[in-house]
């Protein structure tokens, strides 16, 4: 008998097979955190053009390389002023720990950067860690207090993230715990279930109000956010102009979460990379490029991504996940807890479970315990000084003494996809792709 030839279905994978076989089993769709795992456009297919003949090189032991950032100039008395172009993303207080919360704030104090609070309300431990904290505004309304909103530094309307643009945030039950519950005004141990939009607005101009609502209540103190998923950009952008906000903070689909159907993270808005692009040109055709300042995230990882997101035109980079490896994500530590999840250190996205192996997205407090705050937050930081390091290092091999001048034409692509998207010459020709 000749063996039998096994093969393998493009469309109908193992992968494919199980997933129909799983939502057959449990009649509904899966829910996990993390970001996309599909292979996406990233900025790995960029590269910069450095110094050589054409232009001069700067010495990184002599001459220096700046990397302040101003947000917010545009309507607000107090712009927030960073020492470096990269600051913390929204993660709640009820997703993460108390002590990742307090370790972010504290490493971003130590790097001059801001944190922000996500949704459920501000931690006060995460305020009085936190030199700089954004304070952010959701649909969910979840923990929203006026008073808080007076200690914050900068306000952040949340209308979208990248990894589930459009829909609502999740929080299951078994990390709805006491104190979570108490902050939010929910049930303890009932699943939360975000709207996926504000009640106060349907339109760009009721949003307009709810902006000047806000500038009202901090007396035109401190700068207005506007966080938008990315999916129709170059629309969204010029709405969150009209409406009045000083800053736009553009998620990527790469961007990660605690909890979210995994359909949204796979299938559901555009890459960071060619996001930005648009959000630029859309500033540009708007006449205030410049004026209101442009945070892009989703997908960050080294200075290299930072140094390429600022030469195609953002102000700041914004990190979240890549901050939560930094401090133990994923470490190969507990393992017997991964196993337990049925995963593997490298390949945990169990962050919904709130059973985290090396206690970040969890609220058990035995877990939260194997988080010594100070020493996350001392590789939060190192995390971030190299990045900065990095992004200067970049900076002064094009020749630039501010990591803000790098630009557009430091860059090439190396595929036609990138080409397009970045809208930057094909390596080694002067090739466009769509152009």
């Amino acid at each position: 008998m000749e063996p039998r030839i096994l093969s393998t279905s493009s469309t109908f994978n193992p992968e494919a097979i199980h997933a129909i076989q799983e939502r057959a089993e449990l009649g509904r769709y899966a829910i996990r955190g993390f970001g996309a795992f599909r292979n996406l456009p990233r900025f790995d297919d960029l590269v910069f053009l450095t110094a050589s003949l054409t232009r001069m090189p700067l010495e990184g032991y002599r001459e220096r390389c700046e990397t302040k950032t101003v947000l917010g100039s545009r309507y607000a008395k107090r712009p927030i002023v960073l020492d470096i172009p990269i600051t913390i993303a929204g993660m709640s207080f009820g997703a993460l720990s108390e002590n990742a919360k307090v370790a972010l704030g504290r490493a971003a104090t130590w790097l001059g950067t801001s944190t922000t609070t996500g949704d459920g309300g501000m931690l006060q431990a995460e305020r009085e860690a936190s030199a700089t904290l954004v304070y952010q505004c959701l649909p969910s309304r979840y923990g929203f207090n006026p008073a808080d909103l007076k200690q914050a530094d900068a306000i952040e309307i949340v209308v979208g993230q990248g990894a589930k643009p459009g829909g609502g945030g999740l929080l299951m039950g078994q990390k709805v715990n006491q104190v979570v519950a108490g902050m939010r005004t929910l049930p303890e141990g009932v699943d939360q279930r975000s709207p996926c939009r504000h009640p106060d607005w349907i339109g760009p101009d009721d949003l307009r109000i709810k902006i000047e609502e806000l500038r009202e209540a901090t007396d035109w103190e401190i700068p207005i956010y506007l966080k938008i998923g990315a999916t129709r950009v170059k629309d969204d952008v010029k709405l969150a102009v009209k409406a009045g906000a000083d800053v736009i903070v553009l998620d990527g689909m790469e961007g990660g979460t605690a909890a979210t159907q995994s359909v949204f993270q796979e299938h559901v808005g555009i890459p960071t990379l060619p996001a930005v692009v648009q959000a630029v040109e859309a500033l540009k055709e708007s006449g205030v490029y410049g004026e209101v300042q442009l945070i892009i995230s989703g997908g960050i990882r080294s200075g290299a991504d930072v140094a390429k997101a600022l030469a195609l035109g953002a102000d700041v980079v914004s990190i979240g996940t890549a901050s939560l490896i930094a401090m133990g994500c994923n470490k190969p530590i507990y393992v017997e807890d991964y196993h337990k999840l049925g995963t593997e250190p490298y390949h945990c996205h169990h962050c919904h479970t709130g059973l985290c192996p090396v206690g970040i997205a969890t609220q058990d407090e035995s877990l939260m315990a194997r988080l010594p705050i100070e020493e996350a937050a001392t590789h939060v930081a190192n995390y971030l000084q190299a990045l900065v390091m990095e992004t200067q290092a970049i900076a002064r091999a094009c020749g630039k003494s501010d990591v803000h001048n790098l630009e557009r034409e430091d860059l090439v692509a190396l595929t036609l996809e990138a080409s397009a998207m970045a809208k930057v010459p094909l390596a080694g020709t002067d090739f466009i792709m769509g152009q």
